[in-house]
């Protein structure tokens, strides 16, 4: 798998939204590249449902017959890095609009989330504002970034500024009913 390079690996073949995980935009030695991407066996575990799609050359798991397979059990029931609340959503997404249409949405989100790591990260805020990203619609992430944009002080330190673009996004996710955290994996 070393030499294998997905094209676009900021959506997984499995339906994560790597372009949107906290390393994905980690500097140093430990940064994915996303699925599949340059490096990414050096940095990731081997993964069988990557495995399994590039040995039957599908560049994404939904355009199998066996969609979704036994691979897929459980795994919207904790995260990782990243959030697998919307994974499923976000493979019906992509199906329905196309992946060319997904893969532009996504970029969208990515450039807004680039933008908020820039300006209203203090240290502290990469993990929750790439959460908020990826589980908030591209429309609500764009509202949210635009009320960002009118209420922050230019004259506002950072902590100033992140706080209140934290507030905005829980204020979102709360009208829709969206928790803006990781679950951790449950062992039992």
């Amino acid at each position: 798998m070393k030499d294998k390079i997905r094209k676009y690996p900021q959506f997984s073949a499995c339906g994560l939204n790597c372009g949107l995980c906290p390393r994905y935009y980690t500097a140093g030695a430990s940064r994915c590249p996303g699925c599949a991407g340059k490096g990414f066996s050096d940095v990731h575990p081997p993964c069988g449902i990557l495995l399994c799609s590039l040995r039957k050359g599908l560049e994404y798991c939904f355009l199998c017959d066996e969609f979704p397979c036994k691979r897929y059990d459980g795994v919207d029931e904790s995260d990782s890095f990243i959030s697998h609340k919307n994974q499923f959503s976000d493979i019906a997404r992509a199906k329905e609009m196309g992946i060319s249409a997904y893969e532009e949405e996504l970029d969208a989100k990515i450039l807004i989330l680039e933008e908020l790591l820039k300006n209203y990260d203090d240290g502290r805020r990469k993990n929750f504002f790439c959460i908020a990203v990826n589980l908030l619609s591209l429309e609500d992430v764009i509202l949210v970034k635009d009320q960002i944009n009118k209420a922050v002080d230019k004259d506002a330190t950072l902590k100033e500024k992140a706080a209140t673009a934290a507030h905005l996004f829980d204020k979102k996710a709360n009208e829709k009913g969206i928790i803006l955290k990781l679950r951790k994996h449950v062992k039992g």
